[in-house]
């Protein structure tokens, strides 16, 4: 293995560059992939976040930049705005004495900055599909002469609906262009993404995790989905928790909840893709150091998230895969510590857990929820211990003489103490008990397929028997009429949802897979909670949760599919 950056034939100025930041030696990716991509080669890595892959990538496209070419000679492509703008850092660090002119684009940034930028001439592009889409529309990204393409954490873009925009990115740039891919996991997806647009890649698997950890603890809760908070603040009341990772689906989400649990009495706090890199640093240095206990984030942003001494993971909702199930869960059970993980499954999310079990070759055992007398027994029982160790201290010389003068006004002594108990508990009031009902095993929500691996192929709508499976909107009852009209009706066949339609359908190409990513994505809603999803010729309908149709309609404009625009409007 390479044990110095000199031994790899890079430029003086790049070396000087990686000296100046205080990096001595390559990690093993970097020994590794940095001369088969100097090469030219294409590579496909498989690596967790912090083995040092941005330098991986980054490096090469330095080493084999020519100035002043007056084109955009590298992209990468990346799955958030905070990703990008990272990655662009760094590249701009490695490549200071080169002079090299890069640029992060990402949406909710003045597009004409980002152009007049592109006008005067760019190396190198790091940006988001949505808004790397947009400019190429614009005719102001002209990737027609680039060198390498970098698709990074591929398998986030995947799991963002983003996958259809990075093949039409991909039409943009040349056919002999050099192609490297990076992935946490790798689902059938992206293999076959790999298999399609890249040139006999040479692949690398870095850092791998073991499927089952021995430290760790797994369990999991079956609940119902309006009863998740209710069995997370039973948990957190219950557990012995010194810190806790909670994922969540959404950024929305992790606000939401984080801020749920602040006023039930468990202080909390979300880390997400919305959050400044500052913020992110702030909030971190929180969390390691215990000044706050619980952590609410997303996927995307817990990556690189390197912290030894997590008690429990909660997945609060369920992942999209078995392998990003063992990535969250190695969270926990660090530095030969112990760990937890605990799982919180709704009904619909049971083929989901079979599949994890089945990936990992480990049961994970169903356990019973806290009850409301095993809280209250908790409680008492972490009151006395107080009490036990402050009797031993004997450090109450002021509350004695408080004691002895209500005594000598003839209050009761034993009447002294259960009213100075009830007050020292008033701290519990802001941690209700909710009620939790019975898991009930409803008609099945959105099903996915695996592969034998375990790994997710495609997404479908709700699925209940295989007749029905076969139906599509078209096909059930007034169908017929809806066809003639060339437009649905408005009700829905299912209670409490709400059908939309969008104007693409079948004959553009539109997969299931597609409009559940970007809704999701987009509108900041649980993909889980998305009905029936029936695609026709020319438009799709889609059953929305009533309380989500606000959020999606409101984010008509923002849609895509590949270079279409898609409008959203009640069906």
């Amino acid at each position: 293995m390479t044990t110095s950056f000199e031994e790899l034939d890079l430029h003086p100025k790049v070396v000087q560059a990686i000296t100046d930041l205080g990096f001595t030696a390559p990690t093993p990716i970097q020994s590794t992939i940095i001369p088969v991509m100097m090469a030219g080669k294409d590579i496909i890595g498989q690596s967790q976040t912090g083995t040092g892959k941005t330098a991986a990538f980054s490096i090469p496209i330095l080493q084999n930049l020519i100035p002043g070419k007056g084109h955009i000679q590298g992209l990468i492509v990346t799955p958030t705005r905070e990703l990008a703008m990272q990655v662009s850092e760094a590249i701009f660090q490695y490549g200071r004495h080169l002079g090299v002119r890069v640029l992060a684009v990402y949406g909710g940034q003045p597009y004409a900055r980002q152009i007049n930028r592109l006008k005067k001439g760019i190396d190198i592009v790091v940006g988001t599909p949505g808004r790397l889409l947009d400019l190429i529309e614009k005719k102001s990204l002209n990737l027609s002469q680039l060198s390498t393409l970098v698709l990074d954490e591929a398998d986030e873009m995947l799991s963002m609906g983003f996958i259809e925009d990075i093949e039409t990115i991909l039409k943009e740039t040349p056919e002999n262009r050099q192609t490297a891919l990076f992935s946490a996991t790798m689902p059938q997806a992206i293999r076959r993404l790999a298999d399609r647009y890249m040139h006999d890649p040479q692949a690398f698997v870095t850092g791998k995790k073991r499927l089952t950890v021995d430290a760790i603890e797994q369990r999991y809760y079956m609940v119902n989905e309006r009863d998740k908070i209710a069995a997370l603040t039973r948990l957190l009341e219950i557990e012995q928790i010194t810190t806790a990772l909670i994922f969540a689906r959404t950024r929305v989400s992790t606000g939401e909840l984080a801020a749920s649990l602040t006023k039930k009495g468990f202080p909390a706090e979300a880390l997400n893709g919305d959050m400044s890199q500052d913020a992110r640093i702030a909030v971190l240095n929180r969390f390691r150091n215990n000044s706050i206990k619980v952590l609410v984030a997303t996927d995307v942003a817990a990556r690189g998230l390197d912290i030894d001494d997590i008690s429990h993971v909660f997945n609060y909702d369920m992942p999209h895969d078995p392998e990003m199930y063992i990535h969250r869960i190695g969270r926990t059970g660090r530095a030969g510590k112990t760990g937890i993980a605990i799982s919180l499954v709704i009904p619909s999310n049971r083929r989901n857990l079979q599949q994890i079990e089945g990936y990992t070759k480990q049961k994970i055992p169903l356990a019973t929820l806290p009850s409301e007398e095993d809280i209250l027994s908790s409680r008492d029982a972490k009151l006395l211990e107080e009490i036990s160790v402050w009797i031993i201290r004997g450090r109450c010389r002021r509350e004695r003489e408080i004691v002895e003068k209500l005594v000598a006004e003839g209050h009761e002594l034993i009447d002294i103490a259960a009213i100075a108990l009830k007050l020292s508990r008033a701290d519990e009031k802001k941690r209700p008990i909710l009620p939790i009902g019975a898991a009930l095993e409803s008609a099945p929500q959105k099903t996915r397929r695996w592969d034998k691996g375990g790994r997710r192929e495609k997404s479908y709508g709700r699925q209940r028997n295989s007749s029905e499976r076969e139906k599509s909107y078209g096909r059930q009852k007034n169908s017929s009429e809806r066809e003639r009209s060339g437009r649905p009706t408005g009700n829905s066949h299912e209670a409490g949802m709400v059908p939309i339609i969008l104007n693409t359908g079948r004959t553009d190409g539109l997969s299931a897979g597609h409009v559940l990513g970007t809704i999701s994505y987009h509108a900041d809603i649980p993909g889980n909670s998305l009905g029936k999803i029936s695609i026709h010729k020319d438009h799709t309908l889609v059953d929305v949760p009533k309380e989500f149709v606000g959020q999606v309609l409101a984010k008509t404009g923002t849609y895509r599919f590949g270079k279409q625009m898609i409008d959203v409007e009640r069906a």
